[in-house]
């Protein structure tokens, strides 16, 4: 029909449809399907409004690939053999607002990759080999309201990685493999209502990530190995469905979903729960799908079972023990028939490969608990001074909290191959001998918080090469263990904060290439090698606040070219020079100078810094005025209170800035008398200065003078109205 129809209309207009193409120019369509095209024919109709190119061999889509065709609103381009998109393909297609990328082999999103696509409604990249998305690749895409991103290469999220999708509602990144998301990795979607996060490699419900979006009505969570729901893991002010079937769960804490006010639907189906608490935070649920689940219909699980009835809560679900009660409906049980019997029962006739398995799984170690189904075992606080043996080899929680161990021995945990998690903290622990962890190959968390550690050395880590996420806060290191890291490539998260450290020496982080969160919060640190940090090329996060810095440390942080957040809050550091913050300019997001007694700021100190940073913390300082930060765009967050600024002439350009901004930033002035305690915003001071009332001429005259001043020597004391500043308006 379409090929008669070209035919017919002849004239100017079809001579010029490729040859391989169909073209429909009634109804503006042209086809170009699974042909021989390498590049995109330049002689489709310029009129043309759906254009579908699907199965051709295009590798690459240059700059201005479409310029010839400014009116298409639908573009298609699965199968397409696409491998890069260069910044600027899709310029001059402002009308667009369905395109299709699917089932290709694109790898890297740049930063411009997506220009000029204002309008686009539908972005469908599912299928290809995505594995990085560069930070502002979506960032011009005011309109998008659907992005695909499944069915690919994702191992990790990066903080605001959404950045500009105002208006997303549905964000798909079902099977990819994501391992860790960064906290704010959703911070720049007001309008989501759907997350599909289901097949991916969670190993832990990404709360703080999740926190961020509280207008999502829909959470897609299954088939991640999450292994239990902690307490208030949840806080999604507006989620009504949450789906967390064919995980590894094996527990939830009673108020999981305490900060979840809207949940009314949980579905837990094919996980390895045997029960449930009273879900007693979860005030509006509706209905529990449980099916799939060993539950175990015992007097263990009545508190459970009478909760159901009296919150009047459908749960969907059958017993699968004890036998008398196997098959089941959860709602048709009794409470009378839900017993715990003293007496052991006789055991079944099984093979003998199951009384193998079944005598594995009921070893555990006197005095200790261990949970078959749940492949947790714990020994907290049982004033143990060894560690515990045999415990099934299938255990992959160990909590061994709150015993007085003080040493862990080689080979403390044989047989352990399965163990993911293993909680020391509070033992007393002076020494991690060699080989201690030898034979935990599946190790992922290891938590040594609150012990006595003073040294370690690289051999205590032989053995458990997956470690990812490392605690050693408040423990006794007068600085980090000097290349204890060497055999940890997979080290994710190291957290350090609230010890003794007195400097980063060169060596320190040797061996920790894959580190991206760094926490040295609370130590005695005056001093950064400049190497110090070298090893550590992907670090995201550098947190340093409450040491003893008296300077920026600048040199330290050349060739950390991921770094997006940096906290220096709480070090006395009282004066800054120009370009501190040069070398992590470029990736540089959230930057925290607070609480520091900070009192002059070089006019150049932020030079490089601009449209990249999210939030800038200045507040409870002593400087009378800040550089000029005019080109500071993208900022969401600014914090300026109680900071004693000169409210004269010289303060006229920032008092028109923050007049600019919808932010609410809390400047008052410290001086002149008169505008003591007066917002910046409102003070009537500037209104003798000249320029005053000459609108953007007047600004540009007095631009210049938006410099660091001399300290007032008044200190203010006002009491802080508010403490932290999310996106409130003024």
């Amino acid at each position: 029909g379409l090929l008669l129809l070209a035919a017919a209309l002849g004239g100017a207009a079809a001579a010029r449809c490729p040859a391989p193409c169909v073209c429909d120019n009634l109804r503006a369509h042209v086809l170009c399907l699974n042909g021989s095209l390498v590049a995109i024919p330049d002689t489709i109709p310029e009129l043309t409004k759906k254009l579908d190119l699907r199965g051709n061999s295009f590798s690459v889509i240059p700059a201005g690939a479409f310029l010839a065709t400014p009116y298409l609103t639908h573009l298609d381009l699965q199968h397409c053999k696409v491998e890069r998109l260069e910044e600027g393909a899709f310029r001059g297609l402002g009308r667009l607002v369905y395109l299709n990328l699917a089932s290709n082999s694109i790898a890297l999103l740049y930063q411009e990759s997506l220009d000029g696509l204002s309008s686009l409604q539908q972005l469908i990249l599912k299928g290809n080999r995505i594995e990085e998305i560069q930070p502002g690749a979506f960032g011009h895409l005011g309109s998008l309201t659907v992005l695909d991103l499944r069915a690919n290469a994702l191992v990790y999220l990066p903080d605001m990685v959404f950045q500009g999708l105002q208006v997303l509602r549905w964000l798909r990144l079902s099977h990819n493999t994501l391992h860790v998301l960064g906290s704010e990795a959703f911070a720049a979607l007001p309008a989501l209502r759907r997350l599909s996060l289901d097949h991916n490699e969670l190993q832990a419900l990404p709360g703080e990530a999740l926190a961020r979006l509280d207008g999502a009505i829909r959470l897609d969570l299954g088939h991640n190995p999450i292994t239990y729901v902690a307490e208030e893991a949840l806080a999604m002010a507006s989620l009504r469905h949450l789906f967390l079937d064919h995980a590894s769960l094996q527990d939830v804490a009673p108020d999981a979903f305490a900060r979840s006010p809207q949940l009314r639907m949980l579905d837990l189906r094919e996980n390895q729960l045997q029960g449930l608490p009273p879900l007693a935070g979860a005030g509006g649920l509706a209905r529990v799908s449980l099916h799939g689940n060993p539950l175990l219909c015992s007097c263990l699980l009545r508190p459970f079972h009478n909760w159901l009835a009296r919150a009047r809560v459908q749960a969907e679900g059958a017993c699968a023990a004890p036998p008398a009660l196997r098959g089941r409906p959860l709602d048709s049980l009794k409470p009378p028939e839900m017993r715990c019997s003293r007496l052991r029962p006789p055991p079944n006739p099984t093979t003998a490969s199951e009384q193998t398995r079944a005598a594995s799984s009921r070893q555990c170690p006197r005095g200790c608990v261990c949970s078959p189904d749940f492949h947790h075992g714990s020994c907290e606080n049982r004033d143990l001074q060894e560690i515990p043996r045999d415990f099934p080899e299938d255990t992959s929680l160990l909590d061994l909290r709150r015993n007085t161990f003080r040493t862990v021995p080689p080979d403390a945990f044989p047989g352990l191959k399965e163990l993911v998690s293993l909680h020391l903290q509070s033992c007393g622990i002076r020494v991690l001998q060699p080989g201690a962890l030898r034979g935990l190959e599946s190790l992922v968390y290891l938590y040594l918080t609150d012990n006595r550690l003073s040294t370690l050395a690289a051999a205590a880590f032989e053995g458990a090469p997956q470690l990812a996420y490392l605690d050693l806060d408040h423990n006794a290191f007068t600085r980090v263990p000097a290349g204890a890291f060497q055999l940890l490539p997979n080290l994710i998260s190291l957290h350090l904060q609230h010890n003794a450290i007195g400097e980063l020496a060169e060596g320190d982080l040797a061996g920790a290439r894959g580190l991206r969160w760094l926490y040295l919060t609370g130590n005695a640190i005056r001093h950064i090698a400049p190497a110090a940090l070298a090893p550590a090329k992907m670090l995201e996060k550098l947190q340093l606040e409450g040491n003893h810095l008296v300077e920026v440390p600048t040199a330290a942080l050349r060739g950390l070219c991921a770094l997006s957040e940096l906290k220096l809050s709480r070090n006395p550091i009282k004066r800054m020079g120009d370009s501190v913050f040069l070398p992590v300019a470029s990736s540089l997001q959230h930057l925290y100078l607070d609480n520091m007694g900070l009192e002059q700021i070089s006019p150049r100190a932020f030079a490089g810094l601009g449209p990249k940073i999210r939030s800038l913390y200045l507040e409870r300082n002593k400087m009378s005025n800040i550089p000029n930060m005019s080109n500071f765009t993208g900022l969401e967050i600014l914090n300026l209170q109680d900071v004693p600024f000169h409210c004269d002439c010289q303060l006229l350009p920032l008092h028109r800035w923050i007049n600019k901004l919808n932010l609410r930033v809390g400047a008052t002035c410290g001086s002149p008398a008169k505008a003591r305690g007066l917002k910046v915003k409102l003070s009537t001071t500037f209104q003798t200065c000249p320029g005053w009332g000459q609108g953007e001429a007047g600004e540009a005259n007095t631009e210049k003078t938006m410099a660091a001043s001399k300290p007032s020597k008044k200190k203010r004391s006002r009491k802080s109205a508010a403490r932290g500043f999310n996106k409130s308006r003024a």
